[in-house]
Parts: structure tokens; sequence; C-alpha cells
């Protein structure tokens, strides 16, 4: 599911209204059929990929020949194609009572259970299936396997079905590539998708997880086009248009977005997903009321996701139900701990409510970490103002108004440590049981243990991204940030996704290679325009090069999506249009920020930045040397101020701090600070 999408979206959410939030359903004709003929139709598109056709084509030789045992069990069979496990096992039901031999039917029962949920009795009843259905029954086997989370035991029971075909079953290479792909080998699951695309290249199954693993391998916009062309295949199937919908959504492509999710509606009408995609979209246009009313419309289909939970809270926390929010944010992160959104949602709404340790108790695990974001400590410090604690406060509201210092770290875990390791032992081929006590080892900063098995389960499982991502964060632990970038860049070849992007950035930093570092940022951002991130990163670099009106659209088109409570955000608009000589816009969005941060250094720094502009030296010498007085090792910051006492005529000031500047050796004014200080000398 995508993130909460732009405001960009009202146009989209204009035609939900206009137009109604479902098409109707195709109709299906009641015309006279002939159901031998309708059957035949039914079973060419089938294998052709056509799974959404030929329903329809079994669904009239049903309705024209209700008592036709073969009808109904191909009917079943094209409902389990497109994922609909409740309808295919009514289907099973009726061929039963027409006289079918339902000792033909052992694997279509054992999927259908499977899509309803019920692995365990999946397995038993594939376990029934006849020798001549043998393949069937091992891939639905191995997909239960899947599901229980057995993945050695899933993909062993696809290698025997691939071997005894000689490897020429499409689709048990695609359920290869699937069961690859949630074992957390995205290179292996790349390699079987392909190999099922060489073997049927209208396998739609296997073309939408091939776009799903090209968006996350490439990126949004380059997973697009794979999506459309399982849609000429199946221009109707409804997981497809749903994983289409939302790539679209994430890409900024809203109205493409709201037209893939009306089709989904029309293939599944009251489709929860397309509903729930809908629903985003009208919440972040701000019509709260059409996403709750969709949101109801799901009839409880997502239930229990994250997803949806987050979105509700969202809602209930809008209307004033914070006990409510509560709830549901805190269910998320029951499930997915390391859902930062979840926590500094759900400790706020904790705040809000009055449960100050409930708070603090969600938000340690982000505030204990040196590059914590300013809104999660001035969330901790007003907690513990609220308890009393005003020592504690007062270092956490100290740290949110600085700028973080540190490098960004791996998400810390709850788990025991003896825990993970014991079942580490107990599962030495599921890597996603050894990732985690890896991380564990990372996290309690076991760096020596966590390398040396990092290493090892690269070299196993050389196309699992999180492996190499271990590596990279090991070294980067060991102060190694050239190994960790080779770490980095071999993650990024098997997905590029924000985190992978980040990290990789920051080492190409530590190694001072800024440019590497930009066009890591440029590739991320051409194939996610909308990505918050990567845009801040932009705009940080075109001003550090000059390109101020750059900058400033850059700046603008994220102060549209963010609004105007970003300090962060406004100081550095201040800053873009002092660089442009727009003096007095500067002045206002840093005087903005200064009142939303007013012991945020860089935000002091960029309001006397805009005042020294403006030629106020008195105010721009102030405000410059409480930056830092907060900050006194940026060496920017330092250099401002001693520009702006050397104007003022205090050259023994200026002297000081060009010098501090120049003590940095990432300071990258270097040469424009040596010549003020020949200016300062040359003037005695």
């Amino acid at each position: 599911m995508p993130k909460l999408f732009k405001l960009g979206a009202i146009g989209a959410v204009a035609a939900i209204v206009a137009g109604g939030a479902v098409y109707a359903a195709r109709s299906t004709a009641s015309e006279s059929v002939d159901p031998r003929a309708a059957l035949d139709k039914s079973m060419a598109l089938f294998n052709r990929g056509e799974a959404t056709a030929a329903r329809s084509w079994a669904l009239k030789a049903a309705r024209a020949a209700p008592r036709s045992g073969l009808a109904h069990a191909v009917l079943a069979r094209t409902y389990l194609a497109l994922g609909e496990g409740l309808a295919a096992q009514a289907e099973l039901g009726r061929a039963k009572a027409a006289g079918f031999d339902m000792s033909r039917t052992h694997q279509l029962m054992a999927e259908a259970l499977l899509l309803q949920g019920q692995p365990d009795r999946a397995l038993a009843e594939a376990a029934k299936a006849p020798p001549r259905y043998a393949g069937y029954a091992l891939r639905v086997a191995a997909r239960a396997l899947a599901a229980k989370r057995d993945m050695p035991g899933a993909q062993r029971l696809l290698a025997g079905v691939l071997a005894a075909d000689g490897g020429k079953s499409a689709a048990a290479w695609a359920d290869l590539a699937r069961v690859r792909q949630l074992s957390g080998d995205i290179g292996g699951a790349i390699i079987a998708a392909g190999r099922a695309l060489q073997r049927d290249p209208n396998n739609v199954d296997a073309l939408t997880l091939r776009a799903e693993l090209v968006r996350g391998q490439y990126g949004l916009v380059a997973a697009i086009p794979w999506f459309e062309r399982a849609l000429k295949v199946d221009p109707w199937r409804h997981d497809t248009l749903i994983e289409y919908a939302a790539t679209l959504g994430d890409a900024g492509r809203y109205r493409a977005m709201l037209d893939a999710t009306r089709r989904a509606l029309a293939a599944r009408p009251g489709s929860p997903r397309a509903l729930y995609l809908q629903a985003v979209m009208a919440a972040r246009a701000g019509n709260t009321e059409l996403a709750r009313s969709l949101l109801q419309r799901t009839g409880g289909g997502l239930d229990g996701q994250p997803g949806p939970l987050l979105l509700s809270g969202a809602l209930d926390y809008a209307d004033g139900a914070y006990q409510q929010a509560i709830n549901r944010w805190r269910a998320v992160l029951n499930m997915a701990p390391m859902n930062l959104e979840a926590r500094r949602l759900l400790g706020a709404a904790l705040l809000r409510a009055g449960d100050n340790k409930g708070a603090l108790a969600v938000l340690r695990p982000i505030a204990l970490r040196g590059d914590a974001d300013s809104y999660t400590l001035a969330l901790v410090g007003r907690a513990f103002e609220a308890n009393g604690e005003r020592d504690w406060a007062a270092t956490y509201l100290d740290r949110a108004a600085i700028p973080a210092l540190t490098a960004a770290t791996q998400f810390g875990i709850d788990d025991d440590l003896a825990q993970l390791r014991l079942s580490a032992e107990q599962a030495p081929a599921n890597p996603i049981v050894q990732i985690e006590y890896l991380r564990g080892l990372l996290f309690r900063g076991q760096t020596a243990k966590a390398l040396s098995r990092a290493q090892a389960l690269a070299r196993t499982y050389p196309g699992a991204p999180q492996a190499h991502l271990l590596v990279g964060d090991v070294m980067m632990a060991l102060g190694r940030p050239e190994e960790a970038s080779r770490a980095y860049a071999r993650a990024a070849d098997l997905r590029f996704d924000e985190p992978t992007m980040l990290r990789a950035v920051e080492a190409l930093q530590r190694l001072r290679q800024r440019d590497k570092a930009a066009t890591v940022v440029a590739l991320y951002l051409a194939q996610n325009p909308g990505n918050i991130a990567a845009r801040r990163l932009t705009a940080h670099w075109q001003i550090a090069t000059g390109a101020w009106d750059d900058a400033i659209d850059t700046l603008e088109g994220l102060r549209g999506d963010l609004g105007n409570r970003d300090p962060a955000l406004l100081a550095e608009l201040a800053v873009a249009y002092a660089g442009s000589g727009e003096d007095e816009v500067a002045e206002l969005y840093a005087a903005n920020a200064y009142r939303l941060a007013p012991m945020n250094p860089a935000v002091v720094d960029s309001y006397g930045w805009a005042l020294f502009q403006q030629e106020a030296l008195p105010q721009a010498v102030e405000l410059l040397t409480k930056a830092v007085s907060i900050a006194p090792r940026h060496a920017l910051l330092r250099w401002h101020l001693a520009q702006a006492l050397a104007e003022s005529g205090d050259a023994a000031g200026a002297r000081t701090h060009a010098q501090a500047a120049l003590a940095d050796p990432g300071f990258e004014d270097a040469a424009a600070a040596r010549a003020l200080l020949k200016v300062l000398d040359a003037k005695g």
C-alpha cells in the first residue's frame, strides 16, 4: 500500500465525488449461450492468461447449464486464478452437487482454502490430489508452507516440481519467485520471475510480480510499464490493478490512479483495497468526510491491516477521538514495531491524552538514536516536562533544537538477544531469522561478531539486499565508509528504496564524494518524484552549489506538500531567497522559521544571514552569535558570523571565527575564508 498521497490529489478526489466511487460491474448478458462453446472459449482465454474474461465465459456456461459439474469446476478454476478463494469453494460445492468427480478437485480446494488463510487445511487437502495433478498440488502446498513462514520447505517443494518437468512450468517459477521475494532473496526472485516469463510471456502473475520487483529495484516510474504490460493481457485483473494504482499514486499520477481504482471496483465490486486507496486520496486532499465514508464501505475487509489502521487513526485524531486513534496506532505498532510513523503518531496521541509515561515508552527507541528527528525529541522533552522531570526535559528539548550530529543507525529492536540467537540456531537456512539476529548484534554494539556473520550471510544469500545493508551498517559503525559504500551499492542493485538510498548517500558524503552522492539522489528522485527525503537532499545541495532558483523551486514544492510548520524547510527557503537576491522574502521566511524554532541553530543562522543581506548588522551579529553559541562546532555558522563581524568592523572576532571554520577539514568555503583572513591581515 502506498504512503498517504499529497494534496495534488484534490482534482482526483473531485472526480470520485462527481463520478461516484465505483463503476457498476459489467453486466453479464442473459442471451442464449451454448454452454459447451462458452466453456471452450473460457479455457482458451484462461490458457492465454486472460483469467477475468475466462471467468465471464465460465459464468455464462454455468448459468446456461447449472447442472453441469464441469462448468462449475472450470468457473472455480478461474476464480482461483483471480484470488477469490471463497467464490471458488462455493463453485466446487456446486460442482459436487451436480455430480462432478471430486477426486479431480483436491488441488483446487486446497488453493481455495489457502486463499482464505487456512494453510494447514490447504496442506491436508493438497496431499489428497491424485498423481495427475501432483505438480499443481505441490505448488499449492509450497505456498501454504510459505504462509506458515517455512520458506526453505516451500522452496524445496517448488524445486522438486521444476526438476520433475525439466523447469518448464512458468507457474512454478512464478511461485518460486514469490516465495523468494517473501524470504528476502530479491535477486533470486528476479531470476525466477524472468524464467517464468521466458516460458510464458503472458503469465499475469509473473508480470505483476516482475513489476513489483522492478518497483523496488529501480523505482516507481520504471515499474509502471510492467504493470501496463500485465494489464494488456488481462485488463481487469483486480490485484494487478490495485498494485498499479498504488504505484501511480506514489508517483503522483492521481488521475491515472483514480482510473485504476475504479477499474478495480468494476472488476470486483466493493473491493476493500480499491476503496482504501480512494480513502487515502480523499484524506490527503483534506476531504475527511469522504475518506471516512470510503473506509466504512470496506465493510471490515481490511480490518487489522497497518495502512487502514493508520488512516483510521488519523481520522479519529482529527475528530478529537484520541483514545480510538491510540488503540488503532498501538495495533499497528504491535504488528510492526519498526514503523516509525506509527511510533510518532502514537507517542503524540498518548501525550495529548495525558499518558506521559506511555508516550515516553513508545518514543524511547527513536529518541535514543543519535539521528533522532527534532519532532520526536520535542515530544519526549514535553513528556518529561509534563512529568515534572525538568532536567531530562531540558536535555531532550536542547537536542530537538540542535540538528542531529551523528549518523543514521539501524533501528533498535526489543527482542531478547539470547532468543534471537536461539531462533537463528534453530533455522540456519532462514535468512529472515538470521538477519533479525544480526540486527540485534549490531544494535547492541557487538560489531565484530556482527561483521563476520553479516559477511557470511551476504555470501550465502547474495540476492538478499538486507544482508548487504547489514554489512554496510557494520562497516559504518567501524568507521570504514569505503567498504560500506560498496556494500550499499550491492544492496541498491537489488532494492533501491529510500533507506538504501540514504545509507549510500551517507557513506559517499563521509568519503567526501558529493558528486556521486548527488547522482545517487538524482537517480532515486527520477524514479520516485514525490519522495520527501530525496527532495530535501536535492534542495540542500542546490543551496550548497549556489543554484538558488532551482533550490527555491524544490523547496516551494516541498512547502506545498508539507505546509508552513517546518522550521528547517522555512530556514532553507530563507537562505535560497537570500542567495537569489530576494532579501525581503528571505527575511519573511526566516522570521517565521525563528518563531517556530528559536533555539534551532540552523534557523537562527538563516534569520541572521537574511538580516545580514539587508545590512541590518547589529541584529544580524546578535543572531549569528546566538547560532554559534548553540552549535559551536558548525563551520558554516562560524563562517557566517565571521563575515558579519568583519563587515561591522570587529576584525579580531572575524579572524577568530574564520580560523575556527578553517579548522574543520570538511569546510567547503575554505578559499573564501582564507581570502578574508588575508584582507584582515592587510588591514592590520
